[in-house]
């Protein structure tokens, strides 16, 4: 594996040679072969996918195709292994989906973009991992410095910021962001990150609008007023959810007995339990919470966890029990203060009761 990962090293330092690398392993690639574009469905994800489906065309590359995760969907399982091989691709960019050891699809020459915690490293792959550099990047924000030398993408920043500014928030450290606000002014960037998210978020989960507007769109704006884009779906889809949202505010967490843990339960068929979480991780910082969703996927439960403790690793804790669960790779990722995943009821029941909760917490 050809990977860079660092520790502590300044992102400056670090992007010199995730640079190098990332430009090896494309102009290695036959610029006729196709290359599939494999990213997540928020808004850093589906920036990073548009930046590499935009720029990878603005290298000479002939056949890109950019491909989200679906609803539920473990990157690295067989359904979505069987989803990309269907497309033979000659080539894979992973953005925003994770590393682990398996690899998305064995055999096909792949780079990773990502900035989460790893879980192994895939052989033959190329890794270009902020994870540990300081600062870390969001996904689409490191796409966008890592295309930036080998295609003009300059009219694409915007793109990037989106992605940053919803991972990262109006603080995000990255050095560019105040120009790119100017530039394109704020109150569009902060707009096109609020309707991105919502299409994830709605109950439809139309991911193919936003990445289509990503992918055509000329600045942020069009992302808010270009109805024959999709404008007018985003924000049906936003009102769904800020509905949504406002009965989800006034459910109570409970408490573990024992641990730092507060659950808030849900059921809802949008996406909210991230925001629900984000919104009790202020609220509680003595706590690690959990908002857990019933109603997103039939039989499943749906959860986020987030906290402001810096001693407390999500990803670590939520692993730590033995619950039985059939995919391992379906929860406990993600960042050390944000994770969360999927569990069928029986396994997330058994989660509960491992970090203290009481019968109240279990779903029926």
């Amino acid at each position: 594996m050809d990977t860079i990962e660092s520790s502590s090293i300044p992102l400056d330092v670090a992007l010199r040679s995730a640079r190098e690398r990332t430009a090896a392993f494309l102009r290695g690639l036959d610029p006729d072969g196709r290359i599939v574009v494999f990213c997540h469905f928020d808004a850093d994800g589906l920036g990073a996918g548009a930046l590499f489906g935009r720029g990878l065309l603005r290298m000479g590359f002939r056949d890109v195709r950019v491909v989200f995760s679906e609803r539920g969907e473990n990157a690295f399982s067989e359904g979505a292994r069987s989803r990309l091989a269907a497309l033979e691709p000659a080539a894979l960019v992973v953005t925003d989906l994770g590393v682990q050891s398996a690899g998305v699809l064995p055999g096909v020459p792949t780079l990773y973009v990502d900035h989460h915690r790893p879980e192994g490293e895939p052989a033959d792959a190329t890794v270009v991992l902020g994870y540990g550099w300081e600062p870390i990047p969001a996904s689409a924000w490191l796409a966008y410095e890592l295309l930036a030398p080998l295609a003009d993408v300059s009219d694409l920043d915007w793109i990037a910021a989106v992605g940053t500014l919803s991972d990262l928030g109006d603080k995000a450290p990255w050095d560019a962001l105040p120009g790119i606000r100017k530039r394109w002014t704020a109150k569009w960037l902060r707009e096109a990150v609020s309707l991105v998210n919502a299409a994830r978020r709605a109950s439809a989960f139309d991911i193919a609008t936003p990445l289509r507007m990503l992918m055509e769109a000329d600045g942020p704006r069009a992302i808010s007023e270009d109805d024959a884009l999709g404008a007018g779906r985003l924000r049906a889809y936003r009102a769904e959810v800020q509905e949504e949202l406002a009965i989800a505010r006034k459910q109570a967490p409970l408490f573990s007995a024992d641990q730092p843990w507060a659950l808030v339960p849900l059921d809802s068929g949008c996406q909210i339990h991230p925001l629900i979480a984000q919104q009790w991780r202020t609220r509680l910082p003595k706590f690690a919470v959990i908002a857990a969703n019933r109603g997103y996927l039939p039989g499943v439960v749906a959860f986020s966890a987030r906290t402001s403790r810096k001693d407390l690793v999500l990803p670590t804790l939520l692993r730590a029990p033995d619950i039985g669960a059939d995919d391992e790779a379906s929860f406990g990722r993600g960042h050390d203060q944000a994770s969360g995943g999927h569990l069928p009821v029986p396994q997330f029941n058994r989660l509960t009761t491992a970090l203290g909760f009481d019968h109240r917490a279990h779903v029926e």
